[in-house]
Order: C-alpha cells, then structure tokens, then sequence
C-alpha cells in the first residue's frame, strides 16, 4: 500500500497556507516528506503560498498533456498538482498538498489512499481574519462565510485540526499527524 496523500483543505482566511508552510518548515530535514507546489492561473507575487504560475493557455497546455494529477477551478482561478506526485507516493514519501473542499471527492476517486486533514476555525474568528487581510469587499467576505457554513455538513472521514488559537499550537498538531499518519520514510 503505498503512502497516504495527505491532503489539507480549509475556508479561506482558516489559516491553511500559514499552518502548511509552518510544518514545511519543521519537516523541511526529513527526507521522507514532500510539500507538493500547486500550479495555479495567478500571478507568482499574489500572495499567500509559494506557488507556480501559469497563464491560462500554459495551464491548459499542461492539462491537455495530462501532466495534472488532480485540478480543478476555484474562485476565478485554475489549481493543479503535478504528476510528479505519482513518483513520489510510490516512493513511499509522504505529501502534503493543499487541496481544495469542494474538489475532495473528486480527488478521492483519483487517489483512494487519500486522507483529508480539515483546517477549522470558529465563524468568528473566520470572519476577523477575511477583514484583517484586507483582499475582499464585505460582499466578498459575506459570500465566503455563507459558502464555508454550507460546506461545513459535507466534511467526512479525515483528521480535524483546530486553529483558532497560536500558530504554533495548530502547526505543531499538524506537524505531529503528518509524521503519525504519514509513515515518513527514511531515504526511501
């Protein structure tokens, strides 16, 4: 059986790419750990996670050359995750990749070893950090929090991490299920 693709998924504004690039940074020695980059129809200076950008002639391109593992669109924009992914699971490396909620029992039928990992946070506290960052209108942030709430009864099977709190207390719980959950190998 080869190594669970541990894939993170969470409201915008849940603290998702902070708690991932946090555990990319406490794995970062371990040789039995990968933090796949996302392909995505943004620019590169965007914010947010280390991405790859591509426009949206070069992510078709890549798409119609199949070299996508799991894609899909959200908010305006193309996401994929690499091929490259396939080489790495059966390796026995474990990866982590920032998945989508909506794309999840897609990307199950892609990947049956698949394991969510659900990134929450109160309403509250959601609804400080979409305001605190400033990128959307409050018409934006409202459709954003009525989307999360409508997605909230469609989670099944997974892990949960909590991130209502520090950083480093959700990002160390993180950290901790990926090494559990992950069977790292060493130089596979």
């Amino acid at each position: 059986m080869r190594t669970p693709l541990i894939y993170v998924v969470g409201a915008s504004g849940s603290g998702k790419d902070s708690l991932m690039q946090y555990a990319r940074r406490k794995l970062a020695r371990e040789p039995g750990v990968v933090f796949a980059h996302r392909y995505i129809t943004r620019p590169a200076d965007a914010g947010g996670e280390n991405h790859v950008a591509l426009s949206d002639e070069e992510f078709q391109a890549r798409l119609c050359a199949r070299l996508f593992a799991l894609h899909w669109y959200s908010h305006g924009h193309a996401y994929g995750i690499g091929i490259e992914i396939n080489q790495w699971l059966a390796k026995g490396v474990t990866v982590v990749v920032n998945g989508s909620r909506a794309y999840l029992s897609e990307a199950r039928r892609a990947c049956p070893e698949l394991l969510p990992v659900w990134i929450e946070v109160s309403p509250g506290v959601l609804c400080q950090r979409l305001h605190e960052r400033g990128r959307e209108t409050a018409e934006e942030i409202e459709r954003r929090l009525a989307r999360h709430q409508n997605m909230q009864g469609g989670r099944s099977g997974g892990e949960v991490i909590r991130n209502d709190t520090r950083l480093e207390e959700a990002g160390d719980a993180l950290v901790a299920l990926i090494r559990r959950r992950g069977g790292i190998n060493a130089c596979a």
